[in-house]
């Protein structure tokens, strides 16, 4: 059906280009005598006149296409436009008739371009041009209005006595623990207040409008964009995908509408606007493009596109930077940004203190005392400090009437796509997510395949018989198979609970209805069930010896699937419903242990208690077994009386769990803060801050805190030994990226560094800046030693000495992007147990304390201290806050050299100049500290004493000390021809930024890392380089007796105690697994009641050893997935500390019949073992005789003679159980020794 699809739409578009060209011709044809007078008089001119002539004969033939355009209709000539012309792959003069909705990848990539050079220049010129437009047919463009008057926040919070931490206690108190440090000034509050996301718990007052409308009168999620300081992205999507996608959904607005008013409007007044301006705007106003020019704009102008093809990644993914990814979420601003600004509000203690025009902020502040320095940016300023009023006022007292709102300047559908192209578009998502996550699913289908062979030969037809006693084992095997294809849906659990955050972001702001992504889900996990059932049936069907009727083979084959389908559909639902990893994996296992024991093979339904049978029909897995047992046994080789076989039930669970899937995303609540519990110590605080702020000036007398002089001239209590890093001649290598293969790059390998030579010294403290993709992170890395992949060149030495990373690791500190933290363990927790582990074993404990204090109060720590540090936007301390615990954690190990990357992104001005002031701390201690940094302000870049600059593609421009006011950096680069001057107040960072970019180098046909290799700089440098790669006369080549510094037991010591308060502190790991054994046991009490006194024949027996066996396998099975994902949230920090040098990896991670081949197996299963045991202590002694197949027999001798049970083996089976915790532990270690999951 898709090729006479395509071959129309193909058809409507080439008659439609043969249409305009007809009508182009025809216009020519018309216009040719008219314009032939003309022609004629120009030719007998001067010789100039012909290159005039020729330029006319463009501007008439752009004049002309235009004119065939516009006879068409409306519907038509809004995706028609004029493009440049394109011969063999070559642009040509003159222009072509496009349809704007097929431009192809290279086009717009190129259009784009050419229309934004540079960005700072030609970003506003087309912004103008696009006004100028407008402005020409007198459109008014819809505008809107936000007022509130009167607005207060109030939220709940319990006193307790104590330090409030979250334990199981104050979780069965239903109530969360949150430990709040000092309270912010209500930037966010204001902003959700405004937005319409304040949570619906807190109590709300006053008045918010939206040109006089109010929030229940249109959508303001569609209207307002709310951007959370948390980066909630899809970590498979790349850059340009995640801006496709939401382009897609958000729609255009009233584009469309704006772009037919504009079009109608000039033609009626015979305006022929400049070709690239209209491509663009009709480009820009189709909606439900899978790909449109927006995406290419945006990405160009926020400086993505040089990782537009980049996925997001993660903390286990290598992917785009912290900057970067700042930039996809919103714009990361320079700034000197604050200039664009009409109006500002200043907030402190979540009240408003200045609300006026921005060219009026200065004069107000002077005129209460505060003046603004002169190199200091207004923004920073007014951050720092805390007859405009009476104006807003009378402004607000005069109503705005809605009569005077433009009616596209609000939203007032949920939507802004049809039904069915919101479903395309999560379609294409989901599709899109499948093929990345690919490992997974075939993963799982060769883990399928290998159980499946495993399964055959377990149960092979050669020891098989038609007989009562085999029939138990067909009937285990049929029921093993069903088990396996429920259990193998449980992957989908952790992959739906993965993507709910940015599920439940884009849900809020009616990107799409909950059927929109959860229909797609449901249809595109149809072929992999299909697959997984024809695997399994395909490899045990004929290899067990079922009934070899073709028919029952297929009737098998869509039962396994109609299990599989309903598996997976029952864990999304149970993921939608409790969207946290541990709490989700254990209700899915108990939903599996329900279903096992009410589906009929572990407890026939005749064993069931009167009052429970009900809940055997209840059971998904009953319908399962009874359809397999019948297609089965109801073969004419087991000579039985048909019945119907029983499938629609499986399929009405399929159509409920999914239904139950879309109803739990729609009304189901994103995970947020609990009510706040702060202690008696923090409420005293708080109401003496309040007080003090209600006394006057003159009577006011509060503590003054340490001044910053004071703080710079703070010295650690311990000794360390400053070291100089001096590299020469960097490369880096990384294998090819298949996209580059596949677009014909020709190299095998991709250099990322090249030949980077500098040096860092003690006492100095050195920026690494460049633009976004330079290779800052790259080179940190590998100095660091942090890259596990790729191929380094050159040479690394420490002091003089060649770089030994296991030495090195012991004298330096490296501060990540990413705050990698524990989150259940206090702040002054967190720093202690870097000391305890990183500091030597010859410093005494109460110095180890003291030095701890130390740096805590030197970082600004101190008032937090005992502040959980939480998992970042759901809990916990700020992002600031963060960043400077990673400092100290870094710095408590009394490093020599601290490496921080990107210590200031996505922090506001306020936020950098803690953290600078606190990396000009630790440098005034003698230390050797280097910082990336992204476009900083003024005040961040003073705080460095040298500067070594990279240009995109890994090379250095400029390396060198920055001066007073960075005026030798300004010298350097203001003497190279045609570089433009700074100006007078503006920060150097943005200029040197700018006057390096690529765009420029191309303008000035320059290029910078040739002109730095043949400066003097560059010879002075490398002078230095040599020196310093000489070790010093009498030094020694740093060397330590162990490779920790703290022996075997320390490191255990240290890490149990750490993993006590952490699992101690979440309440909710040990929460769900006591509801488990609870619930399963009060499960397993009812079924078997009293079962154990009325054992009469196999059956009684059986089911017995049926539930032991479920309780065992599922206990066990709860307690490992259960910890799962704390272990996953501990492993990039385990990472982290091991790259460090902290510990070593074992002292963490010690914190039926068969065929003879299968034997080994047996052996070396713990559940094997578990059941032994608990069946031989149970019944391994009892002489009481029961009916077994017809002949009488001893519960012992039958536990004997059937499964191989002695009541002597017990001794031995304890041994192997209390062995099997000590292997795994043993195979921890090595996995976390040997094994790195991360892509850096």
């Amino acid at each position: 059906m898709a090729a006479p699809v395509t071959g129309n739409k193909d058809q409507k578009t080439d008659s439609l280009g043969m249409e305009i060209q007809e009508a182009t011709e025809k216009s020519i044809r018309t216009s040719f005598q008219a314009h032939a007078s003309s022609f004629m008089s120009t030719a007998t001119t001067d010789c100039n006149a012909t290159s005039f002539s020729s330029l006319n004969e463009n501007e008439d033939e752009i004049e002309l296409q235009w004119a065939a355009i516009e006879r068409l209709p409306t519907f038509r000539r809004l995706t028609l436009s004029l493009f440049d012309k394109k011969e063999d792959g070559k642009e040509e003069e003159g222009k072509r008739v496009v349809d704007v909705t097929k431009l192809e990848a290279l086009e717009r990539h190129v259009f784009i371009d050419k229309l934004v050079k540079k960005i700072e220049e030609d970003n506003y010129k087309l912004l103008s041009k696009l006004q100028e437009r407008i402005d020409k047919v007198g459109l008014e463009l819809p505008t809107v209005e936000v007022r509130y008057q009167n607005l207060s926040v109030e939220a709940e919070y319990e006193v307790v006595q104590g330090k409030p931490f979250p334990t199981l206690w104050n979780t069965l108190k239903n109530a969360m623990t949150l430990l709040l440090g000092p309270p912010g000034c209500g930037k966010t509050t204001l902003l959700q207040a405004l937005t319409g996301k304040l949570d619906q718990s807190l109590k709300v007052e006053g008045e918010i409008s939206y040109n006089g409308y109010k929030f229940n009168e249109f959508v303001p999620q569609k209207t307002s964009a709310y951007i959370s300081q948390y980066d909630e992205l899809i970590s498979e999507m790349t850059v340009r995908e995640t801006l496709d996608f939401s382009a897609r959904c958000q729609g255009i607005g009233g584009r469309a509408d704006i772009m037919k008013e504009i079009s109608r409007r000039e033609k009626q007044a015979g305006i022929v606007p400049e070709p690239d301006i209209d491509t663009y705007m009709k480009a820009t106003s189709i909606e439900g493009l899978k790909r449109t020019i927006q995406t290419d704009y945006i990405l160009k102008i926020l400086g993505l596109d040089i990782c537009a093809d980049t996925i997001v990644g993660d903390a286990m993914r290598s992917g785009i930077s912290g900057g970067q990814k700042k930039r996809l979420t919103t714009g990361w601003p320079a700034p000197e940004t604050f200039d664009l600004f009409d109006d500002i509000i200043l907030m402190a203690e979540g009240k408003i203190v200045y609300h006026g025009p921005r060219d009026n902020v200065l004069k107000f502040f002077e005129h209460c005392g505060f003046r603004c320095p002169s190199r200091k940016g207004i923004a920073d300023f007014l951050q720092e400090e805390f007859h405009v009023g009476q104006k807003l006022e009378e402004d607000l007292s005069r109503p705005l009437k809605k009569s005077e709102s433009h009616k596209n300047a609000l939203s007032f559908n949920i939507y802004s796509l049809r039904k069915w192209e919101l479903f395309k578009a999560c379609m294409d998502r989901e599709w899109l997510l499948m093929r990345r996550n690919s490992f997974v699913y075939v993963f799982k289908s060769v883990q399928l395949v290998v159980i499946a062979l495993m399964t055959m030969t377990m149960f092979i037809r050669s020891r098989m018989n038609i007989d009562m006693v085999h029939a138990n084992l067909y009937m285990g095997s049929l029921y093993y198979a069903l088990i396996r294809l429920m259990s193998n849906g449980i992957a989908e659990l952790s992959l739906t609970v993965q993507r709910m955050p940015v599920f439940y972001k884009q849900r809020d702001f009616y990107f799409y209805p909950s059927w929109a992504y959860s229909v797609p889900a449901a249809i595109l996990k149809i072929p992999f069930s299909l697959l997984d059932a024809f695997l399994w049936t395909a490899l045990t069907y004929y290899g067990i010896g079922f009934s070899p009727e073709p028919e029952r083979f297929f009737y098998q084959f869509f039962l396994l699937f109609l299990v599989h389908q309903m598996s997976i559909s029952m864990f999304r639902f149970i993921a939608s419903m409790v969207p946290n990893p541990s709490i989700a994996s254990t209700y899915g296992l108990l939903a599996l242990l329900i279903m096992f024991l009410f589906g009929g093979f572990v407890i026939k339904q005749p064993s069931l208690p009167p009052w429970l049978r009900w809940g055997f029909w209840l059971s998904p897995l009953a319908y399962a077994e009874i359809g397999a047992s019948l297609n089965e046994f109801l073969a004419p080789r087991w000579q039985e009386v048909s019945s119907s076989n029983i499938t629609i039930g499986l399929i009405g669970f399929w159509i409920v769990f999914n239904i139950g899937f879309t109803c739990a995303l729609s009304y189901s609540k994103a995970p947020g803060r609990s009510r706040t519990i702060i202690s008696q110590e923090t409420l005293s605080n708080l109401k003496r801050k309040q007080d003090l702020a209600n006394i006057p000036q003159e009577k006011a007398s509060p503590e003054t805190p340490k001044s910053a002089a004071e703080k710079e001239n703070i010295r650690m209590v311990l000794p360390f030994e400053p070291i100089t890093i001096s590299f020469q001649n960097v490369q880096y290598f990384v294998d090819t990226p298949k996209i580059l293969k596949k677009q014909g790059f020709p190299h095998k390998r991709l250099q990322l560094l090249h030949d980077i030579t500098g040096a860092f010294r003690p006492g100095i403290l050195t920026a690494l800046m460049g633009v976004s993709g330079a290779g800052k992170t790259t080179l940190m890395d590998v100095l660091s030693g942090r890259k596990t992949g790729g191929i380094i060149e050159g040479e690394i030495r420490i002091g003089g000495y060649p770089k030994i990373q296991k030495t090195y690791a012991r004298i330096s500190g490296y501060c990540e992007q990413t705050d990698i933290h524990s989150p259940q363990i206090t702040v002054e927790e967190s720093v202690m147990y870097s000391a305890w582990l990183r500091l030597p074993a010859q410093i005494d404990r109460r110095t180890r304390s003291e030095f701890v204090a130390e740096v805590i109060e030197m970082i600004e720590l101190d008032e937090i201290k005992d502040a959980l540090v939480g998992l970042p936007g759901v809990s916990g301390i700020s992002t600031e806050q963060r960043k400077r615990l990673t400092i100290a954690v870094e710095l408590v190990s009394n490093p020599s050299i601290i490496f921080m990357d990107e210590p200031t992104s996505g922090l506001d001005a306020r936020a950098a100049a803690i953290i600078m002031r606190v990396a000009k701390n630790i440098v005034n201690t003698n230390r050797t500290v280097v910082c990336t940094i992204h476009q900083p302000s003024i005040d961040v870049l003073v705080a460095f004493d040298e500067l070594i600059l990279m240009k995109r593609g890994g090379q250095m421009i400029y390396s060198g000390e920055l001066g007073q006011n960075s005026s030798k950096l300004i010298e350097y680069f203001e003497c190279i021809p045609g570089v433009p001057k700074i100006k007078e107040n503006y920060n150097p960072a943005t200029w040197m930024l700018e006057v390096t970019s690529s765009s420029t180098e191309t303008q000035l046909g320059l290029d910078f890392a040739r002109l730095y290799k043949e400066s003097h700089l560059f010879e002075k440098n490398e002078e230095l380089v040599n020196r310093l790669s000489l070790p010093a006369q009498g030094s020694k080549e740093l060397h330590f007796s162990t490779r920790f510094p703290q022996n075997a037991w320390q490191q255990f010591k240290a890490c149990l105690w750490k993993q006590e308060l952490s699992y101690w502190r979440s309440p909710k790991y040990n929460l769900v697994r006591l509801i488990f054994i609870i619930v399963s046991s009060l499960i397993f009490g009812a079924l078997l009641w009293q079962k154990g006194q009325k054992i009469n024949g196999e059956q009684d027996f059986f089911d017995i050893l049926g539930s032991i066996f479920v309780f065992v396998q599922f206990a066990g099975v709860n307690n490992c997935s259960s910890v799962l994902p704390f272990v996953a949230t501990e492993r990039t920090i385990v990472y982290r500390e091991r790259f460090a040098g902290m510990y070593s990896p074992w002292a963490y991670s010690f914190a039926q019949k068969m065929p003879r081949w299968w034997a080994w197996g047996y052996w070396i299963c713990p559940t094997a073992w578990s059941l032994k045991g608990l069946l031989t202590s149970q019944f391994g002694d009892i002489e009481k005789e029961i009916t077994v197949y017809g002949e009488r027999k001893s519960i012992s001798s039958f536990l004997q003679s059937y499964f191989g049970y002695k009541h002597d083996d017990l001794g031995v089976v304890a041994v192997v159980l209390l062995a099997f915790p000590v292997l795994f532990a043993l195979t921890f270690g090595i996995a976390i020794a040997k094994l790195n999951f991360q892509r850096r």
